[in-house]
This record gives structure tokens, C-alpha cells and sequence, in this order.
């Protein structure tokens, strides 16, 4: 039996003694290994019982994933009040590939799709429009509230649900999150505490423009790492209202703060829960400060390498939305490539174009009349995760673009400003 260096509650200790289950004493004591690991004071409950599992793909070499979730649903153990999940990684209706990339994906890569998701409806999978990055979407419904106490592990989920929504989540990793939401305690340490989420870096925003989400987020990233930041200056630009458009910028910024760096919290001056009740409190005694303006962005920007084997080659594939688009940049992005080849005198666009965004949105916008026109460009909308279609090695044959600076970090796609992607899209741009 596994002693834990934590003060357990009686119902605590009865469940990793096993008095509810050999299975459920593993997963307790998974989570109490965790909590000692990173010298947690006790187990807190999850108080947003909604979960979101990171570990969306039916990847065939996961098998010892496979037979853990076996090895739940014959203890009858299950996350009681549902979860969500990160997206698909396929779809080939919306997104043309050859036969040969089918073959691989279907075969070697994603062969465990299918099982896999079977095994996740007897786990509390919500539903099959449960699959989005951005579960946080009035359209996906998992919003936790203010305080809230999470079992996720989605980086950017994360990052979103802690900045913007005020909830409380560590970075956990893959199998904990639902380990977390099953059992319905967490350790408590790092985000989860007061102290943990006072900010180490002050971040002063002194641009001329609006900066863009995915370079500011980048450059906070890669100088604050795992640091919390406190952003000023920045509701200059994006207003202080949590506004659609408010909502989505920061979604973006957050995505380039989480896996540029390790950010799991933010807080932006003004704008932010956490940050309009406490102010500059939040920033502890000696916190070290970064000034950001152009000139830095650009610098930042233009440190971005290019990872095409073929340079010269023009771009084949575009993929927009890493995280999901929100319907509002849905709709915005439609109608951008639209007028962009209106005036460009085209009709198709230069090159195959992909919008990713969740299901639940996705099914909301192919009723309207922006998505026929758009459809009629060539471009296409679906609801898979880019980075998981990129792990297909036969993708490194092609020039992938995007204006998502995540999707960037993680893959051999370039990095296009949004305005420069839709001009390579509308055929104004020779690379």
C-alpha cells in the first residue's frame, strides 16, 4: 500500500486502501503519486465535473492506453457527469488526400480510431460533437466558472480556462485528466493555490497598433516560460469587455503563450477576471518586467525559421484554426478569402485551404449562406485537430502554411501573418 506524504481525508484514504476497488485504488494512487511529485498539501475536489481529455487519437502504438481504459470500464468506473475531448485527427471528406495518405492514416497511424472512441462512450464521452480544443465554447458547452477547480490536461484549455474564465487547472498531462475527473479530487499545488498565480513577470504592451494575438503571445512565451504574466497596455487594443471578439483574440494569444512557452495562467490588466478584482497585487515583490513594442514583435516574428525542404516551393495546403476557430473568426475568415478573390478577379483560391473549428459550430455555420459561398472558392471547413493530420510523415512532403503560431511551434508549417496568408490564398503572393 502506498503511503502518501499528503494529509488524506478518511474517504481519501478508504478509496486508495481499495475498499471501493482494485481499479479505483490505481487510479487514486496515480493521482497521490502525482500530488507527492510535485509536493501537493492535500486533494482537492473537482468541482467542474466536466471533463476534457487531451487524448483524442487512436493512435495504434498507444496501447497501453487502450488497455488502462479497458481496464476502467471492467470496474464499471466512468467520468460521471460526461467529458469533452480534443478534436479528431482525420477527415477526408473536407480534407483531399491521396490514397496512400489514407492508407497511413488509416492503417498505421489512426488504426485504433474506431475502437478507441467506443471505449470512450462507455468512459462519459458526451457526445460525437464533443471533439474540439476549444471545449470552452458556448457551442461545446464545458464552460467552467469563475473558481472552479479542473481536471483537463489541453494546453491551450487550460490556458484559456484559467486566464479568461478564472477557473483553476494545473498543466496536468494526458491520462491524468481523466484519472482526476473520474476519481474527483486533483492535488493541490502550482495554479490550484493563491500564491501559485501571482504573476513573476509584468509584461508592459507600448505598441502603435493593435499587436497580433499569435506574435504578442509568442513573445511573452518564449521570455516567461512557465512564469504567470501580467499584462498592461494590451486593453488599449482589445477593450475590457469579455466580448466575442475579446474572447477569441486572447483564445489565440493564450494558444502562442502555452506552447511557445509553458504559460498556464495569464492575467491582462483591465480585462481579465482575477486581474479587474486584484489589480497589480497579483504581481509578487520582486517581479521582473518586459517591455514589448513593434519593433520587438517583429523581431520575434522575424526569428520564425522556415522548415520547407523546398524554399522556393510555393505553399500547398493552408490550415487555419489551431485552436478551433470561434464562429465569429469563422465567419470573418469566410468572408475575408471571398472578397479577397473578388478583387483579386478569381473565383478558386491558389491553394487547398482548410478552416478547423468545432462540430457543434462547424454544423452551425454550413446553414448559412457565408458557407456556400465559401465553398464555392475551393476552401473547406472541418473539424479535425491540424497538428494531429501534420504527424502523418508523408505531410512533410508538402509546404504546409498557417497563421496559428501553436500549430507552428509543433509541426513544419510557416507561420503567414493573417493578412499574408489570405493574400497566398487569393493568389497575390508568389510563395
Amino acid at each position: 500500500m502506498y503511503e502518501s506524504k499528503m494529509k488524506l481525508t478518511k474517504k481519501q484514504l478508504d478509496i486508495l486502501n481499495g475498499k471501493e476497488g482494485e481499479v479505483k485504488a490505481k487510479v487514486m494512487e496515480t493521482i497521490v503519486r502525482y500530488g507527492d511529485m510535485f509536493e501537493a498539501t492535500e486533494l482537492v475536489p473537482v468541482t467542474h465535473g466536466t471533463g476534457h481529455l487531451v487524448t483524442s487519437f487512436g493512435l495504434s502504438l498507444l496501447k497501453p492506453i487502450y488497455r488502462t481504459m479497458d481496464e476502467l470500464i471492467g470496474a464499471g468506473l466512468k467520468v460521471e457527469e460526461g467529458f469533452t475531448m480534443d478534436p479528431r485527427p482525420v477527415d477526408f471528406k473536407n480534407v483531399k488526400c491521396s490514397l496512400l495518405y489514407k492508407l497511413l492514416f488509416s492503417t498505421i497511424l489512426y488504426g485504433k480510431q474506431k475502437k478507441y472512441e467506443e471505449q470512450l462512450k462507455k468512459l462519459g464521452l458526451k457526445s460525437k460533437e464533443s471533439f474540439s480544443c476549444a471545449c470552452y465554447f458556448d457551442e461545446m458547452g464545458n464552460i467552467p466558472k469563475k473558481g472552479d477547480v479542473l481536471s483537463w490536461a489541453e494546453s491551450s484549455a487550460v490556458n484559456y480556462a484559467n486566464s479568461v474564465l478564472g477557473a483553476r487547472c494545473n498543466r496536468n498531462s494526458g491520462m491524468i485528466d481523466i484519472f482526476g475527473s473520474i476519481i474527483g479530487y486533483v492535488p493541490k499545488f502550482g495554479l490550484l493555490t493563491d500564491e501559485g498565480r501571482r504573476a513573476k513577470w509584468k509584461i508592459v504592451v507600448k505598441t502603435a497598433k493593435k499587436p497580433i494575438p499569435q506574435i504578442l503571445g509568442s513573445a511573452i512565451g518564449l521570455k516567461v516560460m512557465e512564469d504567470v504574466p501580467y499584462v498592461v497596455g494590451l486593453d488599449k487594443w482589445i477593450g475590457t469587455e469579455l466580448n466575442a471578439e475579446c474572447k477569441s483574440y486572447l483564445k489565440d494569444f493564450g494558444a502562442a503563450t502555452a506552447s511557445n512557452g509553458a504559460v498556464g495562467l495569464y492575467h491582462i490588466e483591465n480585462v481579465t477576471p482575477e486581474a479587474k478584482e486584484l489589480g497589480e497585487k497579483l504581481l509578487v515583490k520582486d517581479y521582473k518586467e518586459y517591455v514589448i513594442d513593434d519593433k520587438e514583435l517583429e523581431k520575434v516574428y522575424k526569428s520564425y525559421p522556415i522548415m520547407w525542404k523546398n524554399k522556393d516551393k510555393k505553399g500547398d495546403l493552408a490550415f487555419i484554426g489551431c485552436p478551433h476557430l470561434s464562429y465569429s473568426q469563422l465567419c470573418d475568415w469566410s468572408s475575408k478569402i471571398v472578397a479577397g478573390l473578388e478583387k483579386a478577379g478569381k473565383t478558386k483560391v491558389a491553394c487547398q485551404t482548410v478552416l478547423c473549428t468545432a462540430p457543434p459550430v462547424m454544423e452551425k455555420f454550413v446553414k448559412t449562406e457565408e458557407y456556400k459561398n465559401l465553398l464555392k472558392t475551393g476552401a473547406r471547413v472541418t473539424a479535425i485537430c491540424p497538428l494531429m493530420y501534420t504527424s502523418n510523415p508523408l505531410t512533410k512532403r508538402k509546404n504546409l502554411m498557417t497563421c496559428s503560431n501553436k500549430l507552428r511551434t509543433y509541426s513544419t508549417a510557416r507561420y503567414y501573418k493573417d493578412e499574408d496568408l489570405l493574400d497566398v490564398i487569393c493568389g497575390k503572393e508568389g510563395k
